[in-house]
C-alpha cells in the first residue's frame, strides 16, 4: 500500500528551501557516533549519506584507531577521534557536550562495535543528547544497549530505532513483546513498551510504528513539556513498500541511518524556526523522518542495483540518493537549478 499522500505532504514541510535564505548549518548538522578498530566503513556510509541527502555538515565521532581511515575516505567529513580506550568518561563528557552544541541529530551505532569502552561511550552520548533534547537514531550495535537496558531510551519520543530482522527479533524478546502477536503488530507493540520511541522495522517492506498511548510515554523526558499530553497521544503504523534492490550487501542500513538522521536534522531546524510554519509538531518528526528516509533509501538501492546488478556495493548507492530523493519529493526540492 503506498504511503498516504498526507504523510508525504507533511514530510515535504521538513525539507529546507533552496532559495538562498538559509546560511551554512541551517540545512542540518549531523553527527555519527561509531567507528573503532574493525569498523570504519559504516560510520563513513552513514555520514556521507547524510551529506548526499542534503545535510550541510556531517561529523564522525570515533575512536582514534578508526579516525585515519575515515578521514582518508572523504575530506567532506569532520572527524573527531575522541573516543579513546584509555580516556575516562569524565574526560570525554565535556568534549561530547561541546560537540553536541553544534549538532541537530546524533546517529549512534554504525561501526560502534561491541568493545566495552565503545559501548560505554555510546551510552554516555545518548544520555547527554537526551539532556539537550536532540533527535537520535539508534542502529546496529547501539540496539544492544537498548536490549540490555531499555531505560537508556525509554520514553524518549525524539528517537528512531532501525533494527533489521535479527536485531528486531532479539530486541523484541529482550523488551517483552508477546511472541504470539501478529508479525505486523510487533513493531507498534515494541514502540509502546519503549514509551513511544519510533521503530523502523526493516524488511521486504519497511514498517514504521509509533505508539505513545502507554504509560511509559513521557513528554518531559522528551523535552516536550509544553505540548498537550492528550493531543500528543498517537498510535500509527506506516508501511513503506517502495521497491528496493535485490542485492543485500553490508552497509545499506548505514545509508538508511544517515538518510533518516538528515530528515531529523531538518526537523530540528524546522522546529527551531530556521524555515517553515511550525505546523508539524516535534513529536511527529521521528515518524516522518523514518518514512522519508526509508522511501529514498529503498529507491536508491533499486537504482544502484539496476546499474550494478550482482556486483553492487553500498558505495554505489550513495550517488543515487539525490535522484531517489527527487523521485518522491520533487526536483524542485532536490535543487540544482538557478
Amino acid at each position: 500500500m503506498p504511503v498516504p499522500r498526507a504523510i508525504i505532504e507533511q514530510i515535504k514541510r521538513l525539507i529546507p528551501p533552496l532559495d538562498g535564505s538559509l546560511h551554512k548549518g541551517q540545512s542540518g548538522r549531523v553527527g555519527v557516533l561509531g567507528g573503532a578498530l574493525d569498523y570504519t566503513g559504516a560510520p563513513f556510509f552513514a555520514a556521507m549519506s547524510a551529506l548526499r541527502f542534503g545535510a550541510d555538515l556531517s561529523h564522525v565521532i570515533c575512536s582514534p584507531t578508526a579516525a585515519g581511515a575515515i578521514k582518508s575516505y572523504s575530506p567532506d567529513l569532520i572527524v573527531h577521534p575522541i573516543l579513546n580506550e584509555s580516556s575516562t568518561s569524565d574526560q570525554v563528557t565535556p568534549q561530547l557536550q561541546s560537540l553536541f552544541t553544534r549538532l541537530h541529530v546524533l546517529i549512534v551505532g554504525p561501526g560502534l562495535g561491541r568493545e566495552p569502552y565503545m559501548q560505554s561511550y555510546a551510552k554516555l552520548a545518548i544520555s547527554l543528547a537526551r539532556q539537550r533534547g536532540m533527535y537520535l537514531v539508534l542502529d546496529a550495535d547501539a540496539l544492544l544497549l537498548v536490549g540490555h537496558d531499555p531505560s537508556i531510551i525509554k520514553g524518549y519520543r525524539r528517537a528512531v530505532l532501525t533494527p533489521n530482522v535479527v536485531e528486531f527479533k532479539r530486541l523484541s524478546e529482550q523488551v517483552g513483546v508477546d511472541p504470539a502477536a501478529p508479525a505486523n503488530e510487533r513493531a507498534i507493540l515494541l514502540s509502546n513498551l519503549l514509551g513511544g520511541v519510533t521503530v523502523l522495522e526493516k524488511g521486504p517492506k519497511d514498517l514504521i510504528a509509533v505508539d505513545t498511548t502507554g504509560d511509559a510515554a513521557d513528554l518531559k523526558k522528551s523535552q516536550m513539556e509544553g505540548a498537550d499530553a492528550e493531543k500528543e497521544k498517537t498510535k500509527e503504523t506506516v508501511e513503506v513498500d517502495v521497491e528496493g534492490g535485490l542485492k543485500r550487501c553490508g552497509g545499506q542500513g548505514d545509508v538508511l541511518s544517515g538518510s533518516v538522521g538528515t530528515f531529523m536534522a531538518w526537523g530540528k531546524c524546522y522546529e527551531d524556526g530556521a524555515f517553515g510554519d511550525k505546523s508539524v509538531p516535534a513529536s511527529r518528526v521521528p515518524l516522518l523522518a523514518a518514512v522519508g528516509g526509508s522511501m529514498v533509501t529503498r529507491e536508491a538501492s533499486k537504482r544502484a542495483f539496476a546499474k550494478m546488478g550482482r556486483s553492487l556495493v553500498t558505495q554505489d548507492m550513495i550517488p543515487e540518493l539525490g535522484g531517489a530523493f527527487a523521485e518522491f519529493f520533487g526536483a524542485e526540492a532536490r535543487g540544482g537549478k538557478l
